[in-house]
């Protein structure tokens, strides 16, 4: 059967059948990352991304073009995650644009629709580079116009076949453009997901039915929280404990045991391993459990917090925020103020102590979304924002919530590391302009050099060097460093290429996983080698990365 047109309801069901497939297969696209390291990425932003437009896309009833257009335009650029997150929700805005106005699209409106996609996601990018997702979306959209200009077929599935073929084999040839990607013996990761989106759109098309379920988001459960003083809670002691096992205690006994706790409580969660029995249950007399508890051996690990009290403090503490956000909106704007990405306890203080005022929790292990920024910007109370992304992942995220904001000037300095967003904060001088203070900022954080230790996920070879999975590996601003067994000796290695003769400071920050007395140890070795350098020691508390060091 011939098909010539898609109206939009047939659109709306291949967008979601798209960000569906994308879905299914972001952990292998994640495994396609050239550094391997442990880090959700190109799979997780591309799925994030999509998934918000198509919780907009699922909430219309019989949209229109237009409806249509704006809601996945919309969604996706404010839920927009990592470089390959904001290049897709880039390609969704200029698609929308080429089909908003249209009542049906055929193979002529798809191929101009493509062609706005790849405009409007190349202009977004600085630096475009081939052998990546832009490169699929322009192969695909070539081909698109070359079949429409022909009139070989006026049938989308034809057309839709031939331009998907295309795609892949476009994606096919990415390690030929990129030698990192054949180093490490994959295919580009963000071309991938695109091609995976448009495989998902093309079977709905096709007639496959495909439920799309999107799980509940942070935000929701923020308007939920508004209304807790109406919550009813039934059990009240929320009581823990470990049975350590004395007497018989049969399968028998512990269906008996678990009917009991029914009849006390709820939320009941018991787990035998042998000697002992972990018990968790929501009840209004703890005692009663404990009691039939000692029955079965001696307790321990005992448990108990007061629910409704924990409640009430919770709904004092939302009244009192929100009592200072209101006392904010009297409070005239500052002149400036600064947002910060950062992940760990320790970097998050060093963040606050040089004057930032909203910490933005992401970084490799996790990359805020736009939406996420522009929350930032409108809770700093000033009229002109900093934003420091600290990770090269975040960047175009940042610059797409600077394009999206109209009521304060925001200024997005490009820093790819922390180290780089501690050094533009010392650099920044109050008494300056803001253009001024800008191009002071930029000029301090080229001179800084990073470093940062952490495992490999899996077996690849790059920048010349043979990994194994869980091999410990320095990695710097633009290659892998150091490879080795060994956490203190492969990043004293990695230092020694960071370190020259202009080299005057060394910053270690070192994570969760690294105790100070292993870190004092580092510095001391350290010292005895960079006589002329000053070394200092500061607990960053990050996750996944044994240690972040700066050299300047």
């Amino acid at each position: 059967m011939v098909k010539n047109t898609i109206d939009a309801g047939m659109l709306s069901k291949m967008f979601l059948a798209g960000a569906e497939n994308l879905e299914q297969k972001k952990e292998w696209i994640n495994e396609l990352n050239v550094f391997p390291v442990p880090d959700g990425d190109t799979g997780t932003n591309m799925t994030m991304t999509i998934m918000a437009a198509a919780k907009e896309v699922k909430n219309l009833k019989n949209p229109t073009m237009e409806e249509l257009a704006k809601a996945i335009s919309f969604g996706s650029l404010r839920g927009a995650r990592g470089n390959s997150g904001v290049i897709l929700s880039q390609l969704f805005r200029g698609f929308t644009r080429g089909i908003k106005d249209l009542d049906q699209i055929d193979a002529m409106d798809l191929a101009n629709a493509f062609q706005k996609a790849v405009e409007t996601a190349y202009k977004a990018v600085m630096k475009p580079k081939e052998g990546t997702i832009l490169t699929v979306a322009k192969g695909a959209a070539d081909k698109a116009s070359e079949l429409a200009i022909q009139e070989e077929s006026d049938d989308l599935v034809i057309f839709m076949e031939k331009v998907i073929d295309h795609a892949e084999y476009v994606l096919s040839q990415t390690p030929e453009m990129l030698p990192v990607l054949k180093q490490a013996g994959v295919v580009d990761s963000g071309g991938q997901g695109l091609l995976e989106v448009l495989k998902g759109a093309f079977d709905a098309f096709m007639g496959k039915e495909v439920t799309l379920t999107i799980s509940t988001n942070g935000q929701d459960n923020r308007i939920k929280s508004d209304n807790q003083s109406d919550v009813d809670i039934k059990f009240g002691y929320c009581t823990e404990f470990i049975i350590m096992l004395e007497n018989e205690y049969l399968e028998k006994t512990e269906i008996e045991f678990k009917k009991y706790l029914s009849s006390i409580g709820d939320s009941i969660v018991v787990v035998s391993d042998e000697d002992i029995v972990k018990v968790h249950v929501h009840t209004n007399d703890p005692g009663l459990a404990i009691q039939r508890a000692l029955t079965y051996g001696s307790l321990t690990n005992i448990k108990i917090d007061n629910m409704r009290e924990e409640h009430e403090e919770k709904v004092i503490k939302d009244a009192q925020k929100k009592a200072e956000e209101q006392l904010k909106e009297n409070v005239p704007p500052k002149e400036v103020g600064f947002i910060s990405v950062s992940i760990g306890e320790g970097m998050n203080e060093i963040f606050k102590g040089l004057g930032v005022d909203y910490i933005i929790e992401g970084g490799q292990t996790m990359n805020p979304s736009t939406e996420d920024m522009i929350n930032a910007i409108e809770s700093v109370n000033a009229k002109n924002v900093f934003i420091l992304p600290n990770n090269k992942n975040i960047i175009l995220a940042a610059n797409q919530a600077q394009e999206l904001t109209t009521d304060k000037k925001v200024i997005v300095i490009p820093t790819k590391t922390i180290p780089q967003g501690i050094t533009a904060l010392i650099n920044f001088i109050p008494d300056r302009s803001q253009t001024e203070n800008e191009k002071q900022m930029l000029e301090e954080i080229v001179r800084v050099k990073t470093g940062q230790v952490t495992y490999a996920v899996r077996d690849t070879n790059i920048d010349g060097k043979e990994i194994s999975q869980n091999d410990i590996m320095g990695i710097g601003d633009s290659s892998i460093l150091s490879v080795g067994p060994d956490i203190k000796e492969t990043t004293k290695d990695m230092i020694d290429q960071l370190v020259d003769i202009d080299s005057e400071l060394i910053s270690i920050y070192y994570g969760e996983e690294i105790e100070e007395s292993t870190a004092k140890s580092l510095v001391n070795d350290l010292e005895e080698k960079y006589t002329n350098c000053d070394i200092e020691l500061h607990w960053g508390g990050q996750p996944i990365y044994y240690y972040v060091i700066s050299v300047e």
